[in-house]
């Protein structure tokens, strides 16, 4: 049972962001699990909101079906370049910069993300403590060789064809460097989300639903192994129950105040 649990909605009681604050406080390593609820705020939309969430507008395209259809693939990036494009004009939040100002004090050692969006680097969480294990969508990457390709110069490359090229290094198919449905989650930020779990003694869980396993496991792996637990969402969430302390409530706001960010 949660020490403490706030259902205020929007204005958690000064009782419970105090609490937060001695939490935060008395920590020594803190790793982060942030979702999309943290960049709502900065005007993206979520992907599974009903009613409003992009899946729900669009079926999402499979990754077996991005690499077997031809034409798939021209859907796919007619989307990316014809589509709304809140998450690239997105700036970072006070929800952000909060995560930001934890970090850079080296109170928290990582920030592991569900979000795809860069915001976290954008606020200046380094890369190397940035753990993304839904991949990263401000950039495409070769399925084969690797190879970093930049969207400025694909996007040109379809408004002049409708189609994007193989890999001009290997041949190998380009796709936004991000996990799509049916792909493999990246192995490396798996171990490395792994190690920061076992490594903390807080994780604070900012804006998931702790719905998206195997992702939304390390919240609950942190909690059993000894490490206290945090979450601070809009709405609740299964974990609620297992947590030392719960904000349901803004999180920018929640989040600027528990750190101190005018």
């Amino acid at each position: 049972m949660s020490d403490t649990t706030d259902m205020s909605g929007s204005q958690p009681s000064d009782e419970t962001l105090d609490h937060l604050s001695a939490m935060i406080d008395g920590a020594n390593n803190i790793a982060f699990f942030t979702g999309a609820g943290i960049s709502t705020e900065s005007g993206i939309p979520d992907f599974r909101s009903p009613g409003t969430g992009l899946w729900n507008k669009m079926k999402p395209i499979d990754f077996e079906e991005f690499l077997t259809s031809e034409s798939a693939r021209d859907e796919y990036w007619r989307r990316r370049f014809t589509g709304e494009r809140s998450m690239q004009n997105a700036l970072p939040n006070n929800g952000h910069k909060a995560v930001a100002k934890l970090v850079l004090a080296g109170k928290a050692n990582a920030v592991i993300t569900q979000n795809v969006d860069n915001l976290h680097q954008d606020s200046g969480v380094p890369e190397e403590q940035t753990i993304e294990l839904h991949g990263n969508n401000s950039y495409a990457v070769c399925l084969s060789c690797g190879t970093r390709v930049e969207f400025a110069a694909l996007e040109q490359q379809f408004r002049n064809q409708a189609h994007i090229d193989p890999c001009g290094r290997c041949g190998g198919i380009i796709k936004s460097a991000t996990i799509s449905f049916g792909q493999a989650m990246p192995e490396r930020a798996m171990h490395r989300a792994q190690a920061a779990t076992e490594a903390c003694d807080t994780m604070i869980v900012v804006g998931s639903s702790l719905l998206v396993y195997p992702a939304a496991g390390f919240p609950e792996y942190a909690k059993r192994i000894g490490a206290r637990l945090i979450i601070v969402n809009r709405e609740p969430t299964p974990l609620d129950d297992l947590a030392n302390l719960v904000v349901h409530a803004e999180i920018g706001p929640t989040l600027s105040h528990a750190v101190g960010i005018n």
